[in-house]
């Protein structure tokens, strides 16, 4: 099953799409494969609409590529800076959006459920995340965006909360 992690954000949004891979070997063990992942972008100069649009069209491009059958995305509860719940709050809706109109179900993880059970202690720092996502996916070096290697962690903690 391929599972789109979703780190959001209205200037960086972090994606990374994995695939779980049931081992023949160990019953019920679950490895993953990283088929990508990245950061969408939007300029500081281009109006929210824009930026919105952006999101929207780009996600609808990586869900048209890899056909995610489960969107996982950051849920963040808390915020000391109202202007930033709001901006990340526009981008979750649109991030919503996209899922519903392919009618992909979307899990909403808390960070501290993902830094659980990526790293195994719940206010692990960003390097720690990318380390662990590294090793558990096998890749040849740690995703250099924080948002990136997030969005990687939220989809593996999807799958390992699923299963």
């Amino acid at each position: 099953m391929i599972i789109l992690g979703i780190d959001p954000g209205i200037a960086n949004t972090g994606f990374g799409i994995i695939r779980e891979v049931k081992s023949q070997k160990v019953k019920a063990k679950n490895n993953f494969r990283c088929l990508g992942y990245g950061l969408i972008q939007t300029s500081p100069s281009s109006t929210t609409p824009e930026r919105l649009k952006k999101l929207n069209n780009e996600l609808s491009g990586l869900i048209k590529k890899y056909r995610p059958k489960v969107l996982a995305i950051e849920n963040v509860y808390f915020f000391k800076n109202l202007k930033t719940v709001m901006a990340v709050s526009q981008a979750e809706g649109v991030v919503f959006l996209a899922a519903a109109r392919k009618k992909i179900p979307v899990y909403e993880l808390t960070p501290l459920e993902v830094k659980m059970t990526i790293t195994g202690y719940g206010r692990a720092e960003k390097s720690e995340v990318q380390k662990r996502v590294k090793k558990i996916l096998n890749l040849n070096e740690a995703p250099k965006s924080d948002d990136a290697a997030d969005a990687l962690a939220i989809a593996i903690t999807c799958s390992l909360k699923r299963a």
